[in-house]
């Protein structure tokens, strides 16, 4: 059973940085493309960026592209996602998900595996 492991999450001040980790269990993590989606109240869940098995490709919504971060250290099964320059619109529980296929993907149907999530709350 795979499992995953946001922490990082916290409140910062409009215009700070957090750092985000995804911890996965249960199988090594270089047997999956990973991503990242944000959830803000009243609102669906969007994707934010994927990363592939190997890291060597990534993806990014609009919104976050140029301030997001996405990457990887398969030695210690864990995917990052470094934040900066963040903005009160970027507040949201944000998830980990892994993708057992070979490619990347912004789609969060194709995700097989889900995290609980984290908050992050920035503040004007």
């Amino acid at each position: 059973q795979v499992q995953l492991e946001e922490s990082g999450g916290g409140l910062v001040q409009a215009g700070g940085s957090l750092r985000l980790s995804c911890a996965v269990s249960g199988r090594t993590s270089s047997g999956f493309a990973m991503g990242w989606f944000r959830q803000a109240p009243g609102k669906e869940r969007e994707f934010v960026a994927a990363v592939s098995r190997s890291g060597g490709n990534t993806y990014y919504a609009d919104s976050v592209a140029g301030r997001f971060t996405i990457s990887r250290d398969n030695a210690k099964n864990t995917v990052y996602l470094q934040m900066n320059s963040l903005k009160p619109e970027d507040t949201a529980v944000y998830y980990c998900a892994a993708d057992g296929a070979s490619w990347i993907t912004s789609v969060l149907g194709e995700y097989d595996y889900w995290g609980q999530g984290t908050q992050v709350t920035v503040s004007s």
